[in-house]
């Protein structure tokens, strides 16, 4: 049987493994400057933590985990010969792969709340499952890097999270991408003003869609949904929305001014704009997108989308949002929310897409101990413990060369992994030592050894 790998799944080579290591090597140490923590949660979840969290499409792409032993002699008959996969999973799984890293880390909190100090800063980076059908920067099985903030309700929070985007994006050379930016109680008031209040998730994931499928399918989709053509008349101006981000407060603050909420979510991210404006950016743009529209099932205030820079096409490469009342479905009330994550795979694609990984140098010993002779081979290994002991990188070609070819496979072993240094023999406690670089070539000492291994 031939060997494969489940669809959306990779295998990674040394060289990805080092560049995609580089990547997150770059985001955790901007978390960090940025005053983030580290935690790490399962790989999987009880199912009551994960469903019901991410909406009807996110529970269907949640990986279900069959119970150990015979997990179908306790299910339940009928539904047995109904076939009811539905209500028969509930009997036969009890866990879940991770779909995200927000809702286990608010699992977290209201777990660790007595251990926690608030406001909450953690980070985390390990991967997360989804039973979606891959294609380009879309997989089964991925990375994400989140961080959060818990227990402070300061819109400053967003503005650091805008320039913590900004930050991890310019170190890895990704210019002028676009992070976009909305607001739940804009839409909730938008809703509110053409009379669809009950219809807000409808209308918002049908305008959400409007980069993809254009006006004319927007209002389709509405009009499917049972939206009425009076509403979506009201909200023709959101489908040519444009000019500058002033203009858009401006054009926004006077469409919703009946609305509450709706004016409180143009003056929370008129704040941000603002602040921004005022602080500045290294090199990313920071826009108002009306239609943006993801995570309703639970953010409350700010989106936040990051767009790859013009001529990649690539889906979104972060994200985030706040999230007031998150923690209180697993029973701690009033703790506020917000937070980002960065798409690995995808921002990996976008920089391999325009050449900006940088030459990287994968793990490698320094020197490599030849093997030509077995009588010498406890001498070789005393001196690979002592270079270790010095962190030197040091390594002993295990297998005896005694043909003339074997002994070349060792050479070509060492031309292959570029290795810089050889020591292909030692006599009476010396060491032949050869700069693979320069061709120069001594019998040395083990001080010598050391110390010319170190220089």
């Amino acid at each position: 049987m031939k060997p494969s790998i489940p669809k959306g799944t990779r295998d990674f080579s040394p060289t990805e493994v080092a560049n995609r290591t580089y990547i997150m090597n770059t985001i955790k140490t901007a978390f960090e400057t940025f005053g983030f923590q580290p935690i790490e949660t399962p790989s999987f979840e009880n199912s009551s933590t994960l469903m019901g969290k991410y909406g009807e499409e996110g529970d269907r792409l949640i990986f279900k985990i069959l119970n150990s032993g015979d997990f179908l002699k306790k299910a339940d008959e009928k539904l047995l010969s109904e076939k009811n996969s539905l209500k028969l999973t509930s009997q036969i799984s009890e866990k879940a792969l991770r779909y995200d890293l927000t809702v286990p880390f608010a699992r977290y909190v209201v777990q660790h709340q007595n251990d926690i100090t608030f406001p909450f800063k953690r980070y985390q980076v390990q991967p997360v499952w989804r039973a979606d059908r891959p294609q380009k920067g879309r997989f089964r099985e991925f990375f994400q890097c989140d961080a959060d903030v818990v227990g402070s309700k300061s819109l400053w929070q967003e503005v650091e999270f805008v320039q913590l985007y900004d930050a991890v994006f310019s170190k890895l050379g990704l210019a002028k991408t676009t992070i976009k930016m909305n607001n739940r109680k804009i839409l909730s008031g938008i809703a509110e003003v053409i009379g669809a209040q009950d219809k807000l998730i409808d209308f918002t994931v049908a305008l959400d869609k409007l980069d993809k499928i254009g006006k004319d399918g927007v209002v389709k989709e509405m009009l499917s949904k049972g939206i009425t053509e009076d509403a979506i008349e009201k909200v023709q101006p959101l489908f040519d929305f444009s000019g500058s981000n002033i203009d858009k407060l401006t054009s926004l603050e006077a469409m919703l001014a009946s609305s509450v909420e709706g004016t409180n979510g143009v003056e929370e991210l008129r704040f941000v704009i603002d602040s921004i404006e005022g602080l500045g950016l290294e090199t990313a743009n920071l826009e108002i997108d009306v239609t943006l529209a993801r995570g309703l099932n639970y953010y409350t205030g700010a989106i936040f989308e990051v767009a790859a820079p013009e001529g990649v096409k690539m889906g979104s490469i972060g994200g985030g949002g706040r999230y007031d009342d998150l923690t209180g479905i697993f029973g701690l009330k009033d703790v506020s929310g917000v937070g980002i994550s960065f798409g690995l795979d995808r921002i990996y694609l976008v920089l391999e897409e325009l050449g900006l990984f940088k030459s990287v140098d994968l793990p490698k010993p320094k020197v490599v101990f030849l093997n030509f002779d077995a009588e010498s081979d406890l001498l070789k290994m005393k001196a690979i413990k002592e270079l270790r002991n010095h962190n030197i990188k040091s390594e002993f070609y295990p297998d005896l060369g005694e043909s003339n070819k074997a002994q070349k496979r060792q050479w070509k072993y060492v031309t292959n992994r570029a290795i810089e240094f050889v020591v292909s023999k030692v006599e009476n406690d010396i060491f032949t030592l050869k700069n693979m670089i320069s061709g120069e070539q001594n019998d040395v000492s083990l001080e010598e050894l050391i110390s010319e291994l170190k220089a």
